[in-house]
Order: C-alpha cells, then sequence, then structure tokens
C-alpha cells in the first residue's frame, strides 16, 4: 500500500488512485485515522429528552462497531458514555427508557447517568478500588440543532470545525426545525463511501445528471469556498425559484440563494433550503458498500415544499452515477484522473484531507 500524495496546487494534481475505492486496506486504516478523530451524528436529543433516560446505540456498525449509550442525569445533564461494563465487558443497557442508574445484570455493578463507578458487590477485600478505571468512558458530544454528535477522540472541537458555516448562516432560526419523518429514509448504495462525497462536492455533473436541479439554479454562478474542516457550495436560484431572505450583515443579504450545501469532513453533508435543513450522513458498511441516511428538518411556519428539484429524485439520480464509477474503478485500465480547477476545487480539498491523515 504506497502512501497517498495529493498536490497542492490543483492544477498539477492527481485525484485518488482507483486503489483507494476498491482496496480494503485503504478502507481499514481509515477507520482509526479518520473516523476514528473526527465527528458522527447519532440521535436527536429527542431520545433522552427527559431526566433519568438512556438510549443506547452503536457507532458506526460494522466500522467502528462501539457500543455506546446517550444518558440523560437527574439534573438535566447530557452525556455519551461506554456501553460497556468495566468489569467484565457485558453491554449494560441493551433498550432505551429511563432509570435511575445504569446497572450490569451480569455481576451487579452499578454506575451513575454520568458514568462515574457507583458500586459493586464483593468487592470490599479488592486493592486500590475503585479507580477511575472504573468509570465508563466518556465520549466528546456536543449538541447542534437539536442534534446530538460526538466522537471517541476527535482531533479537534466541533463547535471549532463548524465555526465557518455557523458564521455564514447564524440568522437561521435553528430552534424552530422539527425532524420531518415523512420525508426521511436511507439509501443503500452499491460504492465506497468516499465515491459518494466525492460526487456531493462539485457541481460540475449537475447539467448532465440533474436536469430538474439545473432548472432551478444558475449553473454559471455556483460558488465555492474551501475552509480547514469543511467546505461550502452555494446554489443562487433562477427567477421565480425560492431563496431565503438573508438579513442584513451577512455575506449573501440581497442575494436570492437556492441552497447553501455544506460538507464537514469526512462524511456530513448540511444542506440547507429555504424550508429547514437535510442532514446526510454518510455512513460507510465497508469498503463497497455505504448506507446514505437523509433526515430532513423543517420549520415549523414554513410550508415544505421540493417544488421542481425532489430530493429523492436527486438522491437516485446520484446514486446510479456513483454506482455506475464504483464499477467503472474495478478497470485495470483506470488509475487515476486530473481535476478541473474551477470545479472541483471541494473534491481536491476532501482528498487532500485523506492524504493528510491516512
Amino acid at each position: 500500500m504506497t502512501n497517498l500524495f495529493i498536490d497542492p496546487d490543483i492544477r498539477k494534481a492527481h485525484t485518488l488512485p482507483g486503489a483507494f475505492y476498491r482496496d480494503k486496506e485503504w478502507f481499514d486504516r481509515s477507520t482509526d485515522h479518520i473516523f476514528r478523530r473526527f465527528w458522527h451524528y447519532v440521535a436527536d436529543r429527542d431520545v433522552i429528552a427527559e431526566p433519568q433516560s438512556l438510549h443506547p446505540f452503536t457507532l458506526l456498525p460494522g466500522v467502528l462497531d462501539e457500543p455506546l449509550v446517550l444518558s440523560r442525569d437527574k439534573a438535566g445533564h447530557a452525556y455519551c458514555l461506554s456501553n460497556v461494563c468495566t468489569h467484565r465487558g457485558k453491554v449494560l443497557v441493551e433498550a432505551s427508557g429511563q432509570k435511575k442508574m445504569i446497572s450490569c445484570n451480569y455481576h451487579g455493578r452499578c454506575f451513575n447517568l454520568d458514568g462515574t463507578f457507583r458500586s459493586m458487590p464483593e468487592f470490599k477485600t479488592v486493592e486500590n478500588f475503585p479507580s477511575a478505571k472504573d468509570n465508563l468512558a466518556q465520549l466528546a458530544m456536543q449538541e447542534l440543532m437539536g442534534m446530538y454528535f460526538v466522537s471517541p477522540d476527535p482531533l479537534q472541537p466541533f463547535e471549532d470545525m463548524l465555526a465557518p458555516m455557523m458564521e455564514r448562516i447564524g440568522w437561521m432560526p435553528f430552534d424552530k426545525l422539527r425532524f420531518d419523518a415523512a420525508s426521511s429514509r436511507d439509501f443503500f448504495v452499491e460504492s465506497n463511501w468516499a465515491l459518494y462525497c466525492d460526487n456531493y462536492l462539485e457541481g460540475f455533473h449537475i447539467p448532465f445528471v440533474h436536469p430538474a436541479l439545473n432548472q432551478a439554479i444558475e449553473f454559471e454562478r455556483y460558488e465555492y469556498h474551501l475552509f480547514p474542516y469543511v467546505n461550502l457550495q452555494v446554489g443562487v436560484a433562477k427567477e421565480g425559484e425560492p431563496a431565503f431572505d438573508i438579513p442584513e450583515g451577512y455575506p449573501d443579504h440581497g442575494r436570492a440563494i437556492y441552497a447553501y450545501y455544506f460538507w464537514v469532513f469526512p462524511n456530513l453533508m448540511f444542506n440547507f433550503y429555504p424550508w429547514g435543513l437535510s442532514l446526510n450522513i454518510v455512513e460507510p458498511i465497508n469498503h463497497k458498500q455505504t448506507m446514505v441516511r437523509f433526515r430532513s428538518y423543517v420549520y415549523e411556519d414554513t410550508v415544505h415544499q421540493r417544488e421542481k428539484n425532489s430530493i429523492d429524485e436527486t438522491e437516485l439520480e446520484d446514486e446510479a452515477v456513483v454506482e455506475s464509477v464504483q464499477l467503472g474503478i474495478q478497470s485495470r485500465f483506470y488509475e487515476h484522473g486530473r481535476y478541473a480547477p474551477d470545479m472541483e476545487v471541494a473534491v481536491h480539498h476532501f482528498h487532500r484531507l485523506l492524504a493528510l491523515h491516512l
């Protein structure tokens, strides 16, 4: 397995090698070097809305495979904890619900809802017990727009990573966003997770792949903005299409913005529309299969209209082209490609981050 190198000069650079998308070794290396170090959406605040609530889950099944539990204590403080008993390793919480403490039904060890050790039978004569290692590990967790994001070993705080996004759209009434189950769904894609991100990170393909979207935006005015671990694509609305009413004091005041497409390394996509937010989570299953979760959040006082461009329709178009690329890169004749300097700057940005961390 050779080292990755992406030339910082996009005019000279080559794309990731085809082997990156088809070889399991690169995928396995990404587990510790990327997915362990960055942030993941795990659930909405509602799953532990009440005091003394617990909600177990597995972080990135099949990849990180980490048993975790969200908890809220009596005082209302929320935590993300390891869901594995520090005695013999049994999974602790197996169903959501309300409890005064976390207890192991194997040997009776108990923990407070912040993960600190509480009690253990038959351990009175054990020396140097309890210690900090007898507490449940507490993961870094950040709440944003009523959603929880966690990381096992974050490279940097989530709020620092997302600062460029909040500076651009901090005027939006996030507190009015409400989850819309009817327009939320998961899509199974037969491709490497990074191929799906590649496709998302450029508008170059819009005229060729998304006819409805192409009718809604001014393709010639499509914009890209790069930040350390975030990038932004801006779609400008054609006349008559829905657009934001942006207040004074923000960069896009007076402009007809159709959508803001924010990508957060490595696999989160915040797509803001006048009606609300479509959060896309690209969850790898293995090196050639991916689950893309679409979660819609709408404003209470805004009619949820897809207009001419259906998000479902766009997703199916993306899915078809990405799966075709996954088939194509199996070819022994494909090594790597080149970047369109004006249209694939965000793809180049993504590839440079992958090379940096791998």
